[in-house]
């Protein structure tokens, strides 16, 4: 997290101490107070009327958060420049304004930490907190917070006590509040039986080391550069230098010596009675010092080598990196934890729907089991209801053979009765074929069924209705063998009616073979008649062409000249005149069973007619 993050933390806790209403606002003379006392402690040039000005239009009103956040962060946060304050007295400010209201020991005035051990753990647990609002700490970093204060009294803490005591502890967005951790601190159930000084020495220890990033600190023996002599100092080393004090009061500082990605530490062979020796090189100078055993000495050089790769890796807080990879763990653990959950909650659900499909598949059986029962009594049944069928079909069948070999000589006239008969047998035949067909379709069906137990219900109902289908179909034809039946009967009827029919009417053609006979005779006689008739016309035709035509051509006569053309044109046209109206005696024809006296009178008729136009024709001047 970086400074303003860290800064707005504290500042949180100020605000939210100032709201005693706990309405989300603070009046503006209270804001004043903190800006005036967050401009002194940072170090900011202090400026009283911003504050007005940002706020002229609320009057005196209260502000929200989300108000006084952007004249936070444009007044004093963008102005922070870092060392050039001490992070120190600025938590201590916002901690004692939110410790008078929020910070209470138990009922006898008794705790385990003093005020200023409250305000380090203050310090340490908002470093730790969660990045969110309301600020709260896991109970990981519970954990790991008590694992470094029992550290630093070289104790080792008791997981299973602190897994009770927070157990006891409402948990807050799967967090704990300070206060909250501060109260279960004073409790003494965490540090029961230890002296208050040893845990007061260790709040501090981890104080110095997570909040003022000291890495190590200690007494060693340093080499003067001008008088070459050893002398004892308070050694702190930080990520960016190590300091030492002439005492581990730390109030008279000696000297610094600043570390960057240019500098290294080295061992030293012992020396001038110094054992233990190593030194740090730094590009302006080289120091040189020496610790009481090997082990303080593996340590030394170990931190400051761990200072020098944070330099070279660009981080400024070793805890702040630590911090941010068990976070990353957390997130790794939750996000591994949930697809735990979810593969267990898929594999509950696969389980569970294996046990319903066996459950399902064992119902299948049973009912499988009814259905093959059901079946094998259904179709003994049909198969007896088929071979009852199929004897009365058979028994029709014979029958209607029967009929139609007894009626083949008198079915000439009703064949069209006969063809439908002999369809309604091939509809009988074709049903038959059809019941064999569903029959074949049914147990193929139950072979189906076998394999496909999923679709047995469906398989089911179309077999039921199949079955009703069967049923119909058997009462229609019971119905149809019944109006067959009935058919027959009425056929008999009407045959034994036709062939009575069938007998007068062979008197009656017997009859009029007669008079066909008969007729024919006299047709006979006219044709003959009518030929001589024809004879004589075509005589008489040839006499009339005769006189038509001019007696020789070179005879010229005036007077009869200008009738006789006259003549000669009226003539042919009355004689064709006749001929179109007259009837050609070659296509006359007489029916049968007419009268041939008639044909014969109107032969005659008509050679009298052709005569009299002849004797005209004669008598014309």
């Amino acid at each position: 997290m970086d400074l303003r993050g860290e800064l707005l933390k504290s500042i949180w806790y100020a605000f939210t101490a100032l709201d005693v209403e706990k309405s989300g606002k603070v009046s503006k003379s209270q804001l004043k107070v903190l800006s005036h006392n967050l401009y002194t402690v940072l170090c900011i040039p202090h400026d009283p009327v911003a504050l007005e000005e940002h706020f002229r239009d609320d009057d005196d009103g209260p502000v929200s958060s989300q108000g006084y956040m952007p004249y936070l962060n444009k007044y004093i946060l963008d102005k922070v420049i870092e060392g050039t304050f001490v992070k120190e007295n600025f938590d201590e400010l916002c901690w004692t304004l939110t410790a008078k209201k929020n910070y209470k020991v138990d009922s006898n005035g008794h705790s385990v930490v003093s005020h200023q051990d409250a305000f380090r753990l203050w310090c340490l647990f908002n470093f730790l907190s969660e990045d969110k609002y309301p600020l709260v700490m896991v109970p990981d970093e519970v954990e790991y917070l008590m694992k470094k204060v029992y550290l630093a009294m070289n104790m080792e803490l008791n997981c299973v006590v602190l897994e009770e005591c927070l157990s006891q502890e409402p948990l807050q967005q799967t967090g704990l509040t300070v206060w909250k951790f501060l109260e279960l601190v004073n409790s003494g159930g965490i540090l029961k039986g230890i002296e208050q000084d040893i845990i007061s020495m260790a709040i501090e220890e981890v104080y110095e080391e997570v909040i003022q990033d000291v890495l190590k600190q200690g007494y060693l023996w340093k080499r003067g550069i001008l008088r070459r002599n050893w002398t004892e100092r308070w050694f702190t080393l930080t990520t960016t230098s190590i300091c030492y004090y002439v005492n581990e009061e730390r109030k008279e500082k000696k000297g610094i010596i600043s570390l960057d990605k240019n500098c290294c530490v080295e061992l030293l062979p012992d020396r001038d009675g110094k054992r233990c020796m190593f030194c740090v090189k730094t590009p302006s100078r080289t120091y040189e010092m020496s610790a009481t055993d090997t082990r303080q000495r593996q340590e030394w050089t170990t931190a400051i080598q761990t200072a020098i790769r944070m330099q070279l890796e660009g981080k400024k807080s070793y805890h702040k990196d630590l911090k941010q990879k068990r976070r990353e763990q957390r997130e790794l653990k939750a996000r591994q934890k949930a697809a735990k959950d979810e593969d267990r909650l898929r594999l509950m659900q696969l389980q569970e729907e294996k046990d319903r499909q066996q459950q399902e598949i064992e119902r299948l059986k049973e009912a499988q089991q009814q259905n093959e029962v059901l079946m094998q009594e259904e179709e003994r049944r049909r198969q007896l209801q088929h071979e009852e069928m199929q004897r009365a079909l058979e028994v029709q069948l014979r029958e209607a053979e029967e009929a139609r070999a007894s009626m083949k000589a008198e079915m000439e006239l009703k064949e069209e009765e006969a063809n439908r008969q002999r369809k309604r047998i091939k509809e009988l035949e074709e049903m038959q074929e059809k019941l064999q067909d569903a029959l074949q379709q049914e147990i193929k069906a139950r072979q189906d069924e076998q394999a496909m137990r999923s679709a047995h219900t469906r398989l089911l109902e179309e077999e039921e209705e199949r079955m009703k289908q069967l049923m119909k179909l058997k009462e229609d034809q019971e119905a149809y063998i019944a109006r067959t039946q009935r058919e027959k009967q009425v056929l008999r009827e009407e045959m034994e009616s036709k062939s009575r029919a069938l007998a007068e009417a062979q008197q009656r053609l017997e009859r009029v073979r007669e008079n066909r006979a008969r007729a024919d005779q006299e047709v006979e006689v006219a044709q003959r008649k009518l030929h001589q008739a024809s004879t004589n016309v075509k005589h008489w035709n040839v006499q009339m062409n005769r006189l038509m035509h001019p007696i020789a051509p070179g005879e010229k006569r005036l007077a009869p000249r200008s009738v006789y053309p006259a003549f000669c044109a009226s003539v042919p046209t009355q004689r064709d005149s006749l001929l179109k109206t007259s009837p050609n005696p070659e296509e006359i024809s007489t029916p049968q069973g007419t009268d041939s006296m008639g044909n014969s009178n109107r032969a005659e008729n008509l050679s009298l007619s052709c005569l009299s136009n002849v004797d005209m024709m004669d008598t014309a001047p």
